[in-house]
């Protein structure tokens, strides 16, 4: 096979249709664009999506989704990423100082994935119930 012998399907590209050749070749006098109206008419331009001044469709259609504003000022930390840090106090500065949390955070919330092998003090960050009983075993305490 070679690229200058390559051809489409037979029957897969159909003949460009002829307009305004007469009625016999039946796309004759109005040649398929109905009678009268914008687009009727040569260069009879409207944008896509619009439908006469009828309000269009993708406005008629429900809003989908939501994004949170306070989803910016919140995160989350996984256990495994307790365990490189070499603060004494673990609080959110020390999580933003190392990368963890995004700067700008104002609440941080410590949540069961990965393992704690050593004991970590945290400090004005909420935990879930299942990171507590971890940070707990692991010989480490939450203050308030």
């Amino acid at each position: 096979m070679r690229l200058n012998t390559l051809r489409p399907a037979p029957g897969s590209r159909r003949p460009r249709l002829r307009v305004g050749r007469g009625a016999s070749a039946g796309q004759g006098k109005t040649c398929g664009r109905g009678t009268k109206g914008q687009r009727a008419r040569k260069g009879g331009y409207h944008k896509v999506g619009f439908e006469g001044g009828q309000m269009p469709l993708q406005r008629r259609m429900p809003k989908v989704g939501f994004r949170s504003a306070l989803k910016r000022s919140r995160a989350e930390v996984r256990l495994h990423e307790l365990a490189g840090l070499s603060d004494a106090v673990i609080d959110v500065a020390a999580l933003t100082r190392a990368g963890i949390v995004p700067a700008g955070t104002e609440r941080a919330k410590v949540v069961l994935a990965g393992e704690l092998k050593k004991a970590v003090t945290l400090k004005g960050v909420a935990v879930t119930k299942g990171a507590r009983a971890a940070i707990e075993a692991a010989g480490g305490r939450i203050e308030a």
